[in-house]
Formats: C-alpha cells, sequence, structure tokens
C-alpha cells in the first residue's frame, strides 16, 4: 500500500469521534436519520474499507443510534439489483454497475458518494499463455456481467482484435464464473484464465501456478483506476443526509485506518474474510494483494466517462450522460474539516 498522508489520516480518525450527524440537507425530501442502514459490500480486498469498517465497528461507532446491517454480495450488478429494488440502502460497487445503474435509470437510481480502493485487478492466465497471440480460442473467466472486470476484460480483447459474446462464443470465450469457482476451474484445467480483484489475482498466481498477462493499472494514465466506490440510493441520500454524513465519516476514518495502521491492516481485514468465508487467506496471498492496493477517499471521477466507452463498446452498457453521478458535497466537508484536500467530480456532480 502506499504511503499515507499521517496528518490526514490522524485528523480524518478525530473527525470521527467528535463530530455529529449534523451535515447539511440535500435538497428537500429529508426526514432525518435513518433508523437503520443497509450496506452492501463484497469479500474482496479492493472492499478492504468496507471490511476494516464492519470488522472495527467503525461504521457502527459513527452511525449511532442507526442500526448498521451489512451484508454480502459476490458482485457488483448484484448488489445494484438490491439497491434498485430497495433491499439496501447503500454499497461498495465497482464502477462500471455503478456506471451502468445511473445511465439505465436516467441519473434517479443512485449517487456515488466517495471513492475506497484504486487498483488491484488483473488478467491471469495458466501456463503456455504468454501473449495476446495466445488466447485465440480459450476460455476466460469474469466475476458476473457487467460488473467491472468483465468490462474490462471484453474491452481489453476487443483492442486486441478479439471478439467476444455476452451469450457466450466468439474469439475468446468470456463466462462470467464465481470468483472461488474460477480459482477451482483453473486449477482444473477448465479455464484457461481469468480477470479479477484481489485477493483472487494473487489466489490464481500462488495456487494455481499462473501467471499476470495484463495489469490493468497498465491500462491507465498514471496507473491509477477506481476498483471500488461508494454508491448510495438517490432517494435515502436525499431523505437521510445526516445518515449519510455518519457512513461517510464512517468510510473516511476507515479509510484513514488502513493508511495508518499498515501492519495491522491484512489481520484485521483476514479476521473479517475468516468470519464470512469460513477460511482466512494466507499470509503470501494477502500480502502479495495487498501491495497493490491503494485505499482512498478520491473516486477518480474523471476515469468514469472512459469507463462508460468502454461498457458500450463492449456491449455491457448504453451511452448516456453521466452529469450528477457524484454528489461529493458532505465528504468534501469531512475532508476539510479534517484539513485535507477536496476531491473532484470532474464535472459530473457537485463537490
Amino acid at each position: 500500500m502506499r504511503a499515507p498522508l499521517s496528518a490526514v489520516g490522524v485528523a480524518l480518525a478525530a473527525t470521527l469521534l467528535l463530530s455529529g450527524c449534523s451535515g447539511a440537507a440535500s435538497a428537500g425530501g429529508a426526514t432525518g436519520p435513518a433508523d437503520e442502514l443497509r450496506l452492501g459490500y463484497f469479500d474482496n480486498l479492493t472492499q478492504a474499507p468496507a471490511l476494516v469498517g464492519i470488522q472495527q465497528g467503525i461504521f457502527a461507532d459513527a452511525l449511532g443510534e442507526t442500526a448498521l446491517n451489512a451484508q454480502a454480495f459476490g458482485a457488483g450488478p448484484a448488489a445494484i439489483e438490491a439497491l434498485s429494488a430497495g433491499a439496501i440502502d447503500a454499497a461498495y460497487v465497482g464502477p462500471s454497475p455503478a456506471v451502468n445503474t445511473f445511465v439505465q435509470s436516467k441519473g434517479q437510481s443512485a449517487v456515488i458518494v466517495a471513492g475506497a480502493t484504486i487498483g488491484g485487478a488483473a488478467l491471469v492466465v495458466r501456463d503456455g499463455i504468454d501473449s495476446p497471440a495466445d488466447l485465440a480460442g480459450t476460455t476466460l473467466a469474469s466475476p458476473q456481467l457487467g460488473n467491472t472486470q468483465d468490462v474490462a476484460l471484453r474491452s481489453w480483447l476487443e483492442d486486441e482484435g478479439y471478439a467476444t459474446s455476452t451469450t457466450g462464443g466468439g474469439d475468446v470465450t468470456v463466462t462470467p464464473t464465481d470468483t472461488a469457482r474460477a480459482l477451482t476451474l483453473l486449477q482444473s484445467g477448465q479455464i484457461d484464465g481469468a480477470w479479477l480483484p484481489e485477493p483472487w489475482v494473487s489466489r490464481l498466481v500462488l495456487e494455481a501456478d499462473a501467471h499476470v498477462l495484463v495489469e490493468e493499472a497498465d491500462l491507465w494514465p498514471n496507473g491509477e483506476f477506481p476498483t471500488t466506490v461508494l454508491l448510495v440510493g438517490a432517494d435515502f441520500n436525499r431523505d437521510h443526509p445526516e445518515t449519510v454524513r455518519a457512513l461517510l465519516e464512517g468510510h473516511t476514518a476507515s479509510v484513514a485506518w488502513l493508511n495508518e495502521n499498515t501492519a495491522e491492516a491484512a489481520g484485521v481485514i483476514n479476521k473479517k474474510l475468516a468470519a464470512d468465508t469460513g477460511k482466512p487467506l494466507s499470509d503470501a496471498v494477502i500480502d502479495r494483494a495487498l501491495g497493490g492496493l491503494h485505499f482512498t477517499n478520491d473516486p477518480l471521477a474523471g476515469t468514469f466517462e472512459v469507463s462508460l466507452q468502454k461498457a458500450v463498446a463492449a456491449g455491457i452498457a448504453k451511452d448516456g450522460d453521466l452529469n450528477g453521478l457524484f454528489d461529493l458535497t458532505q465528504l468534501n466537508g469531512i475532508l476539510a474539516a479534517a484539513h485535507g484536500a477536496p476531491v473532484s467530480a470532474a464535472g459530473l456532480g457537485t463537490e
């Protein structure tokens, strides 16, 4: 993990302890703090701010009398489905599902209120595949149709001259597969590789005798791309601004904790993963995986138009207007109180 700004991290943690939930209400409809916050997340290391926030009680402390109900999902589209159905109020998701729901709903479904994680995704392949030219006729896995890694894989394959299909077939077959099953399938030779987030990249490398063919960081300017953002339902954001502020106080404190406690982070994350999945990661896997992640409140809003165009080109999403996708006003208020630098909506919302 990258070196943090210590003063800002300490100040953010202090903000959690000292500040209340009295942020300015969003325009119209505010009804006060919610009785419950239903939060979606995944058991991936790219979701470490969520895992730490839950495991360390950071969210619960920030939310005060609002009860936290956290629910794990397998991938972004499943979490978006729950958010759209009103089954959860907020979720840590990848950029592609967040963009897709925003475009499909014409901006009515949800808003991104913070960044969470940069980096931590790659295409991992079996022995014998050493260049893109070796991929013709292969079968590659992604976590779920339309999730961020699925879009990245299909977009990259198209750039390399390979046709894919969302219904199967093509020059390269892309098969959406549960991440744990992808490991088993690669170990048994039933797939040739997978584009996955951490810790699955590291697990495939260390447990399936595979190797990285494409680091997604190499495809982005400065090697920076968001893998996780914090998304809140639009109605919840409007009706319960105090609760959203409290969630953001917990979120910023969790990000600060990760950056200030690098020696302890692996153990805390692993404890949560073990509680959720029944099995902790090996030290080798978690250490390798964390080395490629950067935890930040910045959603890198300037990358989202690119993400949308990749999804459109891959046949996963329809083109649309992203104006209003971000509501970073409460986040920037918290950062300002902690003497931190503001984050930008890149012209795609409020900040």
